[in-house]
């Protein structure tokens, strides 16, 4: 699986991971609806120091197609609203 953190690239990641990483967007989902604005800034940065800790970073001239894109670390919880589908970052 390729992911694109905002601003910093893309990685590439085993699919194994996906139950991992799905657990940290739902919980950063219950965040959001809870409008928990630190709980969402520390989930944020957990879900995105894991795909950077798990992930694999991609030449800076890659341009592989993302399956997944993340916002950047500095995001806004309104910012992320915006991007969210009803599954989440992590489509289920």
């Amino acid at each position: 699986m390729i992911v694109r953190i905002m601003g910093e690239g893309q990685v590439k990641l085993a699919d194994s991971h996906f139950a991992e990483l799905n657990k940290l967007d739902d919980e950063l989902l219950e965040e959001m609806e809870n409008g928990d604005g630190p709980g969402f800034r520390r989930t944020l940065h957990a879900l995105l120091d894991k795909v950077r800790e798990l992930g694999e970073p991609l030449p800076d001239d890659a341009l592989e197609p993302s399956e997944l894109i993340l916002p950047p670390p500095d995001a806004t919880l309104e910012e992320v609203r915006d991007l969210l589908s009803d599954d989440g970052l992590i489509p289920g």
